[in-house]
C-alpha cells in the first residue's frame, strides 16, 4: 500500500479478544523456562486445559453445525432491512431461535407494542450470503439479550474466508 508515492505499512487491527485470548495462552503456557514443582492450588493441569479446550471447540463446531441448518427468524427495521446491532466496529445480524425469543427481545427494548416484520432465514444463508453484503465486518447474534443467546463472529471457519478478519478479510467482498 502506497500514499503519495511512499511505501506504507499496513495496519492490522487487533481486537479485545485476541489480546485476552494471548494473555489466556500466555498465563497458561508461559514462555519461561522455570516449572514450578508444586502447582498452585486450583490449577488445571496442562494435559487437562488442553481437553477442556478441544471439548469447547467441538461443542461450538456442534452449535455452529446446527445454526447453519436451522431456519430463524431475522427481524426487519423501519427501512426493511435487516436488523442489525453495531458493537465495537462490528455489525451483528440479529436472529431468533422462536417467536418468544423475538417477542423478549422487543420487550426488552420497550418496542413490544409495535408490529415487527420478520423473515425464516437458515443460518448458513445469514453467513455465507448476508454477512458479506454488509459494509465493514459483520456476524450473527443468535437471540441478542438473552442469557442463552450465541455469537458468530466474523472469523475463518464461520464467514467466508475472503470476509474473515482473522484472514486479513476487511469485512466485506
Amino acid at each position: 500500500m502506497s500514499d503519495n508515492g511512499e511505501e506504507v505499512p499496513r495496519s492490522r487491527q487487533v481486537s479485545r479478544l485476541s489480546e485476552l485470548a494471548d494473555a489466556h495462552v500466555e498465563a497458561v503456557c508461559p514462555e519461561t523456562e522455570a516449572v514450578p514443582e508444586d502447582p498452585p492450588a486450583g490449577a488445571v493441569p496442562r494435559a487437562e486445559a488442553t481437553d477442556e479446550i478441544a471439548a469447547a471447540r467441538r461443542e461450538f463446531a456442534r452449535v455452529l453445525g446446527e445454526f447453519r441448518r436451522t431456519a430463524v427468524l431475522v427481524p426487519f427495521d423501519e427501512q426493511d432491512s435487516l436488523w442489525t446491532a453495531d458493537l465495537n466496529g462490528v455489525r451483528w445480524i440479529c436472529a431468533f431461535s422462536d417467536e418468544e425469543a423475538l417477542a423478549r427481545f422487543a420487550e426488552a427494548r420497550g418496542d413490544a407494542g409495535r408490529e415487527w416484520a420478520y423473515r425464516a432465514i437458515l443460518g448458513a444463508r445469514l453467513l455465507d450470503v448476508m454477512v458479506p453484503m454488509l459494509p465493514g465486518p459483520g456476524g450473527v447474534a443468535l437471540d441478542a439479550g438473552s442469557t442463552d443467546g450465541r455469537l458468530f463472529p466474523p472469523v475463518a471457519g464461520i464467514v467466508p474466508d475472503e470476509v474473515a478478519v482473522d484472514l486479513g478479510g476487511t469485512g466485506t467482498r
